[in-house]
């Protein structure tokens, strides 16, 4: 996943309007309570970045994708 793919996701699964500030306010408690912003500008990988953030944030496997049924998110490593 590139980090411009990470921001799309997050467009489609938390609202453009809301989506940034939301990276630069939630700790991830997997990532030793970085926000999302924080861990990617720490070299995390985007898609860790993403699982990390959308299990704080509990949002359904169903769900991660934003509503494209044909954008496929990759899998965790």
């Amino acid at each position: 996943m590139r980090v411009s793919e990470f921001w799309e996701l997050a467009d489609a699964v938390f609202g453009s309007a809301y989506s940034r500030t939301y990276a630069r306010e939630l700790s991830l408690t997997a990532l030793d309570s970085l926000t999302p912003q924080a861990a990617l500008g720490a070299g995390v990988a985007p898609r860790v970045v993403w699982h990390a953030w959308c299990d704080e944030a509990q949002v359904p496997l169903a769900d991660r994708a934003g509503r494209d049924p044909a954008r496929i998110v990759p899998p965790r490593r």
